[in-house]
């Protein structure tokens, strides 16, 4: 009896599938974001790439700034690579399915690398801060062995929350429920599958949330405090115009990807609006990475000239 009872509780919190819903019932609505997404993802995946590639190649970028927008990039590249080919594949497909096993790679690899977006651009505002209101002691502040360990801390704290938010949210029993209203697999969607009491797990979420989204955004506000008041001290107007056009590329970046994430996490599932939750998490999982390269470098001369140098359009240093 025991070995039935667990079966049958196995059976409740393990579909072998779960459908997809996203927005089938629109199919000119289906048809519209999967053009878009499809225009992002490849834009995504060149951008990214000619960061990483002229970063690595160019000895001029071998500097804190461009290690961390590299691994940015890095992530970026991951990120959408975790969603975008089997969001382009479902939105063609009639019955848009995924089994359970890769419901839970995709929660997994999805949550870990958007947490570790939060904490890494958390880390490039204090690069930002240490390099404006700490000049003369920059190169000791951000040595190659303190990127590597924050860089390291980024990623490492960022799959173990999410390991804890997988494992937390799929051994909920579902009760036969298997119809996720949304593109992929997500914590706020799946938790509403749930047929016992969530309000833990709500708890467990929102204080993750803090961790991951809201005290990031703090240090990155108060960085922002500190790195405004140095930058309105200096004298020359030229070196002033430099100094904001870089971190007004960094805060660009991060309101896109924080303002939506923060939208679709910080609220109960149970008071979730559906539609333009599904429509921000397209936002930050597909637009944002798809922006972040423009953002950096489209005004970045430095970047421009390395790029001119490694196309051999410019002679070297």
């Amino acid at each position: 009896m025991k070995s039935d009872a667990s079966w049958e509780h196995f059976n409740q919190s393990y579909p072998g599938e779960f459908i997809l819903l996203g927005v089938a019932d629109r199919p000119r609505l289906e048809m519209l974001l999967s053009a878009v997404v499809l225009v992002c993802y490849l834009m995504t995946l060149l951008g990214n790439t000619t960061i990483i590639v002229v970063s690595r190649l160019d000895p001029h970028l071998h500097t804190p700034m461009y290690f961390f927008l590299s691994n940015l990039s890095f992530l970026d590249l991951c990120y959408t690579t975790s969603l975008g080919p089997h969001m382009l594949v479902n939105f063609w497909r009639r019955r848009k399915t995924i089994t359970y096993v890769a419901c839970a790679v995709q929660l997994y690899v999805s949550l870990g690398l958007g947490s570790t977006e939060c904490l890494l651009l958390a880390v490039m505002a204090y690069d930002r801060y240490a390099a404006v209101c700490q000049p003369l002691r920059y190169s000791s502040i951000m040595s190659h062995s303190v990127c590597f360990k924050l860089a390291a801390v980024s990623w490492v704290s960022a799959f173990s929350h999410s390991l804890v938010q997988t494992v937390m949210t799929l051994k909920l029993p579902v009760c036969g429920q298997n119809k996720v209203d949304h593109f992929f697999c997500e914590v706020p969607a799946l938790l509403r599958l749930a047929c016992v009491d969530i309000s833990f797990n709500e708890a467990v979420l929102s204080a993750s949330c803090v961790l991951i989204l809201l005290l990031p955004v703090g240090l990155i506000i108060v960085s922002y405090c500190y790195i405004t008041t140095a930058v309105l001290r200096i004298r020359s107007a030229e070196s002033r115009h430099k100094a904001f056009n870089t971190c007004a590329s960094h805060f660009t970046v991060v309101s896109l990807f924080f303002g939506s994430a923060i939208f679709s996490y910080l609220q109960p599932p149970s008071n979730y609006s559906r539609d333009q939750g599904k429509m921000m998490s397209l936002f930050y999982t597909v637009v944002a990475p798809m922006f972040n390269p423009l953002i950096y470098t489209l005004r970045n001369k430095e970047f421009h000239r390395a790029l001119r140098r490694v196309m051999g359009r410019e002679p070297k240093a």
